[in-house]
């Protein structure tokens, strides 16, 4: 029998255990009202609508292409695009065999189309790719060779088929405008790291000085990107294979609503990135394969003085079924970073390569500045990495006035067969540290040290497995 007081306990324990189970009825009620990040992929997948043009076909041959892969069919296609954009839009088709063009400017409601065994051989001669046009070069503004391919505030807009565009760069001609051996580059000539011209570029930039007077080309060796639009909407690439270009490759600056799908890139030179959208806004990219010589997806904003003077985030950046081989990282953030990045989606992405450097790469500095922030990863399957499977690096230039923010990192169900150095590398600021980083069911094996933090504030770790082991971190 109990006594009043052993009564007057228990009635205390139990009332205890009561408020605490309701308590935490109403914290997970309350965390169910969370919104989870993810919910937003379909709503802004429902705003990238893919072009659609008028039932036209103009082909180059009936403009005088001949694709013998000698005969130079430039003027045929540039007649074809403009008959094509003055009826409306449609269809410019480019049927079998080896067409030799110079760079080619789309115009609105044009689709250039590629059938299966067509290839685009584009010339390799600088001259070319002149007069100067209105681009960006590792994320400054200037007057520049004309990219390859090239649309400048054009509305639907289109690169499709089954065809290849090959930019036909090698060793013998773009890739040692980059300064090193090994792409070319002989001991004394002129290249772009020489002072009076990539350099000079950028102090223009911080200098102020217009846009239009900072001309660039014959002489200052900054090789063109492959593919840009710059300053559209509504853009479409899909099916075509592209090779061996001077720079980077898949490149839309100030673009909205950008389809990137079914894309075949292979490319080993210097700087040859896959995929970079630049200061874009709703972009698919989507099924997919990268081979390359840097970076395979690299999302940026601008860089220093002229990315601020912009100021324009790249955002709402969907990455879907894509794969992965060599590269200096899958999914990569930066360095040209200075006007953001917000809302990065990557989910059912396949890595896999010794020559594959990281899974998720953040790269910015002090002279970059800008917020990175909501950036998710889901349903990663990394074969073998080289360096680390993920790494922000805050420090990735010398150091300025501006200090980056970095936050707001989520990855789950991520499973890594070779982690490489190491698994996860934060590097941050005391003054901004790396913030709110989330890793969940994440196995990595095969790595050699888990994981290395400095200046972090709220990272957790939620059934994470490294080497076999559970490892826990939960730091606030």
């Amino acid at each position: 029998m109990i006594n009043r007081f052993q009564y007057h306990s228990l009635f205390v324990m139990l009332l205890g255990l009561a408020l605490m189970a309701g308590c935490k009825q109403e914290q997970q009620k309350e965390e169910s009202k969370q919104p989870n990040a993810w919910d937003q992929v379909a709503e802004i997948l429902e705003t990238i609508q893919a072009p659609e043009f008028p039932d036209r076909t103009f082909s180059i041959t009936d403009y005088g292409a001949e694709g013998n892969g000698e005969t130079d069919a430039s003027k045929a296609i540039k007649e074809a695009i403009e008959a094509c954009a003055e009826a409306g839009g449609g269809r410019v088709l480019v049927p079998e065999g080896d067409f030799v063009t110079g760079p080619i400017y789309l115009e609105s409601n044009v689709n250039l189309h590629l059938k299966k065994g067509a290839r685009l051989l584009f010339s390799t001669d600088p001259k070319d790719y002149l007069p100067l046009v209105y681009t960006r070069w590792e994320g400054v503004e200037l007057m520049n060779y004309s990219p390859l391919v090239y649309a400048f505030e054009e509305e639907n807009i289109a690169v499709t088929g089954e065809g290849v565009l090959d930019g036909q760069a090698d060793e013998t001609n773009w890739w040692p405008w980059k300064g090193k051996t090994q792409y070319g580059y002989t001991a004394g000539d002129p290249q772009q790291e020489d002072a009076d011209k990539r350099h000079a570029l950028f102090q223009m930039a911080e200098d102020k000085v217009p846009v239009e007077e900072r001309k660039f080309g014959e002489g200052f060796y900054l090789r063109p990107q492959f593919v840009q639009p710059y300053r559209c909407k509504n853009v479409l690439i899909e099916g075509v294979k592209i090779v061996n270009s001077p720079m980077w490759i898949l490149n839309p600056v100030l673009c909205e609503n950008v389809t990137i799908q079914g894309v075949t890139v292979e490319s080993h030179g210097p700087n040859s990135d896959g995929c970079d959208p630049e200061s874009s806004k709703n972009v698919l990219i989507k099924d997919c394969y990268f081979n390359t010589g840097d970076d395979c997806i690299a999302i940026k904003s601008g860089r220093n003085a002229d990315g601020r003077r912009i100021n324009v985030p790249s955002e709402n950046i969907i990455i879907q079924d894509c794969k992965m081989a060599d590269g200096h990282g899958g999914v990569v953030i930066g360095s040209e970073i200075s006007g953001g990045v917000r809302n990065v989606f990557a989910e059912d992405c396949e890595m896999n390569s010794p020559h594959l450097d990281r899974a998720l790469r953040i790269k910015t500095s002090s002279m970059r500045g800008g917020v990175i922030e909501d950036i998710y990863l889901r349903n990663i399957d990394v074969g073998q990495i080289a360096q680390q499977v993920i790494r922000v690096n805050m420090f990735y230039e010398d150091s300025g006035a501006y200090v980056p923010t970095v936050r707001n990192i989520h990855v789950e169900n991520m499973t890594v067969e070779n982690g490489g150095k190491v698994g996860v590398l934060l590097e941050g600021y005391k003054s901004s540290p790396v913030e709110n980083i989330k890793l969940e069911n994440v196995s990595i094996k095969q790595v050699k040290e888990d994981f290395k933090f400095s200046n972090v504030k709220n990272v957790h770790f939620e059934n994470v497995m490294i080497n076999g082991k559970t490892v826990s971190y939960d730091q606030e």
